[in-house]
Parts: structure tokens; C-alpha cells; sequence
């Protein structure tokens, strides 16, 4: 049984020719494999160096099959996107002639077309993962045209949170990030870890004023001495167009900022081993960040808006603390909630999180795949 995962996750080159992706995606069709015999990914073939986050695959059975790079804001991008879309689609036509599957992952610029190409042409079964807010007000308009043809499928499609009059063609699903010695590791870990001490918070994820960046660094900035007193340091893990911003910004605030840039996911880990806070105040159109669900894993904190499904999996002073209006003094006011747990108040938090965590591991995604969808 073959299955073809249609994307545009980035795919670089290595100078010895091996191809690597996107690591998050990666890992997940390394998975993919204890349910089919070969995966052909096809996604967009990108020049330069690989980021840190990049991956290359466990098998010769994942076969990349490269497509045009192509998308981004400007009306330059959306006319690209149109000029390759043949090509596009004669590349898409060609693989799904070799599986038995195929799964389209959207939002994305190719998906205008290959939602209404697949569903017209092809006879493979399969199904659509949308990993964006499906229930965003003002999506973009791609984003709502992709939205709404989706809703109208036959096939199956995989969406983030459980929404009032879901169509039945959709499914809440979670996306896999932690496998079982990740999940071992953190249920050990968090016994060993107290909140009353110094602590370490982090936040992982592009540095950008939608996903909060500036609201974290401004409201650690306007803690009293006596609470940075309590902060060991700040690790800030990715990058963006603003970081020379944000850290001139971070000079300002008296409190310990690390700027890492972009790291390997057992870095990342690292990090959260070590805090006891991840921050996340963000605005962006988000799904259900899998780098929450890591974060709890390993005893950190939710300290995050309640954007998309987020506040269906992070509960307000249950399995961590929720922001429902994303300004600094909320910001502020969230972590000043966290200062003052006491160990038991964090161990009986970090416990109820658990049966979250547990859903967003590689285990229980296999198991739906083979029950949900390959039917």
C-alpha cells in the first residue's frame, strides 16, 4: 500500500546531494512508513542552505518528488503559483498513478487548484489535512476558498479543534510531534521539577510581532525587580525578519534574553527541559501549535492566547493559563498567575496534562490513521 503526501514543505538540497525537509514533517513520514510500504512526498524543492530544523528521511522508501517552489504574499507570487500550476499538477498526475493514497495538506497557494483537480479527476481515495484556523473569521481569501471546497468533500478531511456545525466529511485531529521515550522522558521529568524556585521560560516559533514575540519581551520588561529576581532567563528559539528589533528591544528590559536562532528538535527539547514557562501570546492565524503540546510534555506551563483551538487543549488554570485579550498587561498579568503556583498547584496541572499530551504522539495518530482513514 503506497501513499503520496502532496505539501509545500521546504526540501533543500545537501551539497553531497541528499535531499532534507522541514523536520517536524519529516519525522511524521518517517512514521508514516509502520502503515505504508512506500510514501512519495511531493513538495517544493528550494535553493541555499537548509535551516537547523531540517531533516533528511530514515528510508529509501520516502521518495521526494520535487515541484516548483512557489507562493508568498505579493501579487507577483499569486501569478507564479498560476503559471506553474501545470506543471504542478502533470507532476501530481504522475505520482498518484504509483499509490494507493494520497493526502493534500492545506492552506497553501497550490491547493486553489489541486483541491478542485483532485476532487474532480482523481479516483484514488485519500484525504485533505488542513493545518490552519478553520474557524477563522477573515481568513485570507485562498485561505477561505480552500476552507469552503473542503467543507463540501466527500473525502475525509483532518482539521485542528472541534467546531459547532462541523460538516461530517471533517475530523478533529491532532498532529503527531512526541514519540514514546519523548512521552517516557517527560512523565519522569516533570516529578523532578518545582516552580517555586528561579525559573526559565521559553517561547519557540517564528520571531514575529503576530506570534507575540514583542508582547513577551515588553512584558518581562515591565515585571517588578522582585519578579525578574525570579527569572533565570529567556530562551527565544527561531528567527525572522524583526530579530534585530527584538533584541535591541530585549537590551532594554533588564531580564537574561538567549537568542538561539534555529535548532534541532532534541536542542529544542533541551530547552524545555530546563523551563518551567512557555510563553505564546500570539494573534497569528494559528491551528494548535504542536510546539505546545512538547512544551507541556516536558512540565512547562502554557502561557498562551486562546487563538483557534489553542483554549480547547490548554484550559485556564487547569492544564495551563489562557490570554483572552492578547495586550501586555494581560501578558503581564498571566505570568504573575504562574509566579504565584505553589509546587502543588504545578504538579496537579502538569498531571491533568497528560491525557493532552498523549494525544499529539506518534502512536495514537497511527492508530487513527488506520481506523479513520484508510477505510
Amino acid at each position: 500500500m503506497n501513499l503520496a503526501i502532496i505539501s509545500h514543505t521546504e526540501h533543500y538540497q545537501e551539497s553531497d546531494g541528499s535531499i532534507v525537509g522541514w523536520g517536524p514533517t519529516v519525522n511524521e513520514l518517517n512514521y508514516l512508513l509502520e502503515v505504508f510500504d512506500t510514501i512519495y512526498h511531493v513538495a517544493m524543492l528550494y535553493p541555499g542552505q537548509p535551516p537547523s530544523s531540517s531533516l533528511p528521511y530514515i528510508s529509501d522508501r520516502i521518495i521526494f518528488v520535487p515541484i516548483p517552489a512557489v507562493g508568498g504574499p505579493t501579487l507577483k507570487d499569486k501569478f507564479e503559483i498560476l503559471l506553474k500550476s501545470f506543471s504542478v499538477i502533470n507532476i501530481v498526475n504522475s505520482t498518484l498513478k504509483q499509490v494507493d493514497y494520497f493526502q493534500l495538506r492545506t492552506p497553501t497557494g497550490i491547493g486553489v487548484f489541486l483541491i478542485p483537480y483532485l476532487t474532480i479527476f482523481i479516483r484514488n481515495k485519500g484525504w485533505y489535512k488542513y493545518a490552519g484556523n478553520w474557524n477563522q473569521e477573515r481568513p485570507p481569501m485562498g485561505y477561505a476558498l480552500q476552507r469552503f471546497m473542503l467543507k463540501k468533500q466527500r473525502r475525509k478531511v483532518t482539521i485542528n479543534g472541534q467546531w459547532p456545525d462541523q460538516s461530517n466529511n471533517c475530523i478533529t485531529f491532532e498532529n503527531p510531534c512526541l514519540t514514546a521515550i519523548d512521552l517516557y522522558e517527560g512523565k519522569t521529568l516533570v516529578n523532578t521539577k518545582s516552580i517555586e524556585g528561579k525559573l526559565y521560560i521559553c517561547y519557540v516559533g517564528r520571531l514575529e510581532k503576530p506570534k507575540g514575540v514583542a508582547h513577551i519581551i515588553k512584558s518581562l520588561g515591565m515585571l517588578s525587580n522582585a519578579e525578574k529576581e525570579r527569572i533565570e532567563g529567556v530562551h527565544l528559539v527561531g528567527n525572522g525578519p524583526d530579530l534585530d528589533y527584538f533584541k535591541a528591544l530585549a537590551r532594554e528590559t533588564g531580564v537574561n534574553f538567549i537568542f538561539h536562532g534555529f535548532l534541532g528538535r532534541q536542542e529544542v527539547f533541551e530547552i524545555y527541559k530546563k523551563s518551567h514557562i512557555f510563553l505564546m501570546p500570539t494573534t497569528a492565524s494559528e491551528g494548535f501549535p504542536k510546539v505546545i503540546a512538547e512544551a507541556m510534555n516536558f512540565g512547562c506551563v502554557p502561557v498562551v492566547s486562546m487563538v483557534s483551538s489553542i483554549g480547547q487543549y490548554v484550559r485556564h488554570l487547569e492544564t495551563g493559563i489562557c490570554i483572552k485579550i492578547v495586550n501586555d498587561k494581560e501578558v503581564v498579568e498571566a505570568l504573575q498567575l504562574v509566579f504565584n503556583l505553589t509546587d502543588k498547584d504545578y504538579q496537579n496541572m502538569v498531571t491533568k496534562q497528560r491525557a493532552i499530551v498523549e494525544r499529539f504522539s506518534f502512536s495514537h495518530y497511527i492508530q487513527r490513521i488506520k481506523s479513520e482513514l484508510l477505510i
